[in-house]
Order: C-alpha cells, then structure tokens, then sequence
C-alpha cells in the first residue's frame, strides 16, 4: 500500500502540468484555515450560493480547478477575493475524473489544514451544523486525535419532474430539491481499503434496479486534516493511508459522522446529463448519465411515496445516516 500511495502522489504531481494558474491568492491562506478543494465545469447558476455557503460555515481559502468551463463561471471564480484558481482543457477521465489534479493541490497546499473536498453539488451538514462552526467540529476531531471525517452522499429530488421548477442563481438547492430515500440502503466492507461500501437510494432504485451493484457509490470521506504523505484513491471514497478509511468503530459502536446533501437533481440536469453523456468523461464511459438521459426522456421521476421530506441534521440522525458518536 506504500507504494500505491507514492504511485498516486507521483500521478498527480505528472497531472500537475495540465494546470494553469488564472488567479493564485495562496500566500494569503493562513496556518489555521480550514481549506475547501473542487473541480467544477460549467457550474454558474450554483456557484454563488455554493461559495456563500461554505463561507457561512467557515471555510477560509477555496482551491478550485475549471475543467475548460464555456458558460462565465472561470471569470466570475478568479474575481473572488477568497479563491485561488487553475484551470484546464485535460481530460477530467485521465485526471482520474479530477482526483489527480486535487491530490497535488492538496498536497502542496493543504498540508497540516483541515481540508474539504466536495463537489458544486455537495453540501455538507455535520452533527451541531445549525449552531456550531465547522471549526467546532474539527477543534474537536483534533482533541479526539481523528484525522477524517464520513459523509453519506444523500440524493436529494423534487416531488414532480425535476426540470417543473426552475433554479435561480443564489437560492438555496435545497429549497427545491428537498425530499430524499430514507431506506433502501445497502453496506459492504472493503477488505483492502477498509473502507465501508454504501449504495443505494433514488439512483439504485430507478436507475440501476436489474443491476444494484452498479449502482454510485454512496460513501465518502471528504474532510480530512491533510498530509502530504495522503493521497485519495477514488474520488473521496477511500484515501491512503488506508487507516484514514477506518471513519466508523468496527466494534459495534458509532463514530461521528455527517451527510452531503447531494443536489445534482435540478431543472439544470436534463442539460448536464445530455452534455456529459456526449463528452464521455465519466466513469464507466458516462453510462450512467446515458441512463439518465433515457430516464429523463421518459418522463421519469425519482419521488414516490416512501420519499421522506429533509427538515434538519437531527432527523438525518434519527434515521440513522448520520451519527454525533460522542461528541456532545
């Protein structure tokens, strides 16, 4: 495993050559920040709130990477006095869909720092996240020596088809896309990165219903007090050392842990899904977005009536996909 972790270290340090800077305001990150790191292309209509809201949270610094966006949202990030940005026209495929280029980002620039890594779609809530700062949570996790902390990606809908209502620049996703799959849900170990496997969900129900094993993965491990000695294997699914996967008490008790409310599906997905099918740059060729596409086309919804509306982390909690562990 030593060697697959320097292996994936000397991968994104080659990456590193297909990035350009367009504005670096690194000198300004400061010993203590909590740093956030994030590929997006093509992301404007979300980009505002999704800024505002880690910046409410307390992330300081943003490290971003634009995959050769065309619709503005390179001009409106390098403009923001709390982003450092690069860009590329690389394959995001070849990038390893983007871990590469964030694994040598983070290496050079998130060693020592608590560091976040989610998507323009992601949004993290933590036990406490309605009165207590992300720094609550990582001063703890630093008393409790942990180094990681698990999120469940959560798939979050509209009731209706999805391009009924449309998103504003600004708004809150949520407000939209409120509803989720509260069962269903499906737990495997990793026995070589120790990981824990979850899938399951509106995209397993619909979409991978013959085939569930298929079906995205649900786990993740996006904050992380980094080291330049780390590296993510596959996107934020399992990193190495493989001890930082060991975010869960293997005898029976509960670590504390969080849930990204995952706001892919919004009037704006029919087009991103026709785009990323086209450019096959995603895993297993974009079959997955094919899939939706098809889906899409077919009038197909991913409410029904065992879909539970979100209201906060304490019901998340409650139905057991999350957990505050012992952290009071």
């Amino acid at each position: 495993m030593r060697w697959a972790r320097k292996r994936l270290r000397a991968r994104a340090y080659r990456k590193s050559f297909q990035l350009r800077r367009v504005a670096d305001r690194t000198k300004e990150i400061r010993p203590d920040d909590i740093l956030l790191f994030s590929t997006q292309r093509n992301e404007m209509p979300r980009l505002s709130y999704f800024l505002e809201y880690y910046r409410d949270m307390g992330v300081s610094h943003f490290l971003m990477v634009d995959n050769g966006s065309t619709d503005g949202s390179l001009d409106y990030l390098a403009a923001q006095a709390d982003v450092s940005l690069w860009q590329t026209k690389g394959s995001y495929k070849n990038a390893r869909y983007g871990v590469d280029w964030l694994n040598h980002l983070q290496g050079r620039y998130g060693h020592d720092h608590w560091c976040l890594v989610v998507d323009a779609d992601e949004f993290l809530v933590y036990p406490f996240c309605d009165t207590r700062p992300l720094r609550a949570l990582t001063d703890w996790l630093d008393t409790c020596s942990i180094r990681a902390f698990s999120a469940m990606m959560l798939d979050m809908y509209p009731k209706g088809p999805i391009d009924a209502q449309p998103y504003l620049p600004g708004q809150n996703p949520i407000d939209i896309a409120c509803w989720f799959d509260s069962g269903n849900y499906t737990m495997s170990r990793n026995p070589l990165y120790w990981n824990l496997w979850v899938q399951g969900g509106p995209r397993s129900r619909l979409f991978f219903s013959e085939t569930p094993e298929r079906a995205p993965a649900l786990n993740k491990i996006p904050l992380v007090k980094w080291s330049r000695r780390y590296a993510y294997v596959s996107s934020t699914h399992m990193l190495l050392p493989r001890g930082l996967n060991l975010a869960y008490d293997e005898r029976g008790g509960e670590k504390a842990s969080g849930v990204l409310l995952h706001a892919k599906f919004l009037d704006t997905f029919s087009a991103k899904a026709a785009e990323e099918s086209e450019r096959r740059e995603h895993y297993d060729d974009s079959r997955e977005y094919l899939g939706y596409v098809d889906a899409l086309e077919g009038g197909q919804q991913l409410w029904c009536k065992w879909s539970e509306k979100y209201i906060n982390w304490r019901q998340l909690e409650i139905l057991g996909l999350m957990s505050k562990g012992n952290w009071a």
